[in-house]
């Protein structure tokens, strides 16, 4: 994952249509099937091929909820997870879908395991956002977004996570979820309105009040 404060800048100001996408675009998910179906029986090559193209959509669903410094460890969990449990899926057409349930459940374990029920995170505020702390100005900055971000209902945070930081093209994002095209359109299109609106906000009661006398 590669993001700084002058790429998030860039983004507010053109919007997720008109963003650049990584060099190395994931290859279509043509061959999923074949892949999934060698994986069941016990083909490592193929599992790592999955692995190659579907990491980025599962850094991105842990991103939307668990602090930066966990995600690389719980990625891993996720696809060991998977691994043992590829014989339960169902469809191997599905596996990005059901790869994002893993994910999502893990992300749930690990709060479980860290904070009292009651604690368990929601729709949270941005100062609630784990893992975001002050540090320099360019980080700050891109810390500050990526809460905004991730005090965004579910469905919107998840996709600008995976289209802004992860890198993925809209067609992507809706081949490995299993989303419709259009789906993935309005949430990012919404998703980012609610983005700047929040950040707008934020900048506002930031700024330095005039005295008045």
């Amino acid at each position: 994952m590669a993001w700084t404060s002058e790429g998030w800048v860039d983004l507010l100001a053109t919007g997720a249509r008109d963003l650049p996408v990584r060099e190395h675009a994931r290859s279509e998910t043509s061959g999923d099937n074949m892949l999934v179906e060698a994986a069941r029986r016990g083909d490592r090559a193929a599992f790592g091929r999955l692995y190659d193209r579907y990491a980025g959509l599962v850094h991105g669903v842990l991103l939307a909820k668990v602090p930066l410094d966990e995600v690389e460890d719980l990625v891993q969990d996720v696809f060991m997870t998977a691994l043992r449990r590829l014989s339960t899926l169902r469809e191997a057409g599905s596996f990005g879908a059901w790869l994002m349930a893993i994910a999502r459940n893990r992300a749930n374990d690990y709060y479980r395991r860290r904070l009292p029920e009651d604690q368990l995170p929601g729709e949270s505020s941005d100062e609630d956002i784990p893992g975001v702390s002050a540090r320099g100005d360019q980080e700050g900055q891109a810390g500050a977004i990526l809460a905004a971000i991730r005090s965004l209902s579910e469905v919107y945070r998840e996709t600008l996570i995976l289209r802004l930081v992860e890198g993925m093209t809209g067609p992507e994002i809706a081949a490995r979820t299993g989303m419709t095209h259009g789906s993935v359109r309005v949430n990012l299109h919404r998703g980012m309105q609610q983005l700047r609106a929040k950040l707008s906000s934020h900048q506002d009661s930031d700024s330095p009040q005039q005295e008045t006398r």
